[in-house]
This record gives structure tokens, sequence and C-alpha cells, in this order.
């Protein structure tokens, strides 16, 4: 089954990813970007979880990965984290991007603040990667907590050089597999009439040069 290709138009249809070339969105990094992407929007629709969850599973497969604990991210990560940790009936923990400063002071939840994940294989979950700082940040966590997290699953990918960059100067490399990629978006969106060609145009010059794209086109990057 193509659930790369479902998830694009499931991902447009609900709104989930919305382009819009002609009138950026402003990222919180300040930059003017034609796309916006918020997968919680998938968390209304159980048909939709469903899928993303058949489709982490079939990329796990795919790639002969086994594991032993099934990871999220705090917070866009742990509702695709549980229901794909619930299909495989496996152990789940989350990460949050910083410890609690309060109480046993937790940055993995789940697991005995004062224990470890034990060595056991760790499949991380990720909601979005962009830039990837982030995510390398809990692939981090979970190693210094004694789990070994080599794989990281999303559901969208912009794919970004930057993202690659940080991913691959983890030591070891962290290896990033994704549902969906930006260039399968465009390509789904034109066929649904999404996007005219013009503006599919200005998406591919993005992919091109992200942080550059805004400037050019007359949407400079606001300072905060």
């Amino acid at each position: 089954m193509d659930y790369e290709k479902q998830i694009a138009r499931a991902g447009l249809y609900i709104k989930a990813i919305k382009l819009r070339p002609d009138n950026p969105f402003t990222w919180a990094s300040g930059f003017r970007m034609p796309i916006y992407n918020d997968n919680r929007m998938f968390l209304f629709f159980p048909e939709y979880r469903e899928l993303l969850a058949k489709g982490f599973e079939q990329i796990l497969q795919s790639e002969k990965i086994i594991c032993d604990v099934i990871a999220g991210t705090s917070t866009a990560g742990i509702s695709p984290a549980t229901t794909l940790a619930d299909h495989l009936k496996k152990p789940m923990i989350y990460v949050r991007n910083k410890p609690k400063d309060h109480g046993l002071q937790n940055q993995i939840e789940g697991i005995d603040a004062e224990s470890d994940l034990q060595e056991k294989t760790v499949i991380l979950v990720e909601d979005l990667i962009s830039t990837g700082g982030s995510s390398a940040e809990a692939v981090k966590a979970i190693r210094y907590a004694n789990g070994k997290c080599n794989y990281c699953i999303s559901i969208f990918n912009y794919g970004l050089d930057k993202a690659d960059q940080i991913f691959n100067n983890l030591n070891p490399c962290c290896k990033v597999l994704s549902l969906l990629t930006y260039d399968t978006l465009l390509k789904v969106a034109k066929e649904i009439s999404y996007v005219n060609e013009q503006q599919s145009e200005m998406l591919t010059e993005w992919r091109a040069d992200p942080f550059n794209w805004g400037e050019k086109h007359g949407f400079p990057k606001i300072e905060k």
C-alpha cells in the first residue's frame, strides 16, 4: 500500500499541511516559509491515526528494524508513538525537551527516574523533521539513559540538508525514515490541483534554498 501518497492527500484534506507560496507563513525562527505542518490535526481522525501506525509498521518491516521500546517526542510525537506501541505490543516512553525542574527531574517519562533503559533498542517517533535539532536532542537523551537509539521515524520530513547534517553528526549516526517527504507532497498537491504550475515552481524553488527563499520573493525574515 502506498502510505506516502495517502498521508499526503489526508494531510492536505484535513489541513494538517498547508501550502501558501503567495502568502507565506512565519515560522518560529522568523523565516517566511510557504508551507506549514501541524500533524496534531491527525489526532481527531481515528482512521488517520490508524493509517499512520500502519505506515510506521511498514517502514520497520521493510527496513527489518527490531526494537524493544517505542519512544515519542513531547508533545506531538506522543500520540503516534502510543498508537504504534499498541500495534506492536511494545513498551512506550516519551522524551521531554528538557528535564523537569521539580520532583524527580525526569526527562524520559515511562521509566523510573532512578533506573535507565538497560541497553534496550529504542525507536524514536517524531511528528515532523525540519532542521532536526530537537529530534537529535531526544536521541541524545535516550542514549544518555542507556538506550540504543539509531533510528528516528517521522510522519513528515521537509528534507532539509541541515537536518541530515545533524543526524549524521551524531555518534553513532541516527537514520531518519519518514512516512511523507516534501517531494512526494508536491507531486500529490499538483495531482489534486491543490497548487497550480506557478505555485508548484515556487515551492520547488523553496526546497532548493529554504532560508533565502522568502527574501528573494519579497518576504524578509521577521526579527524577534
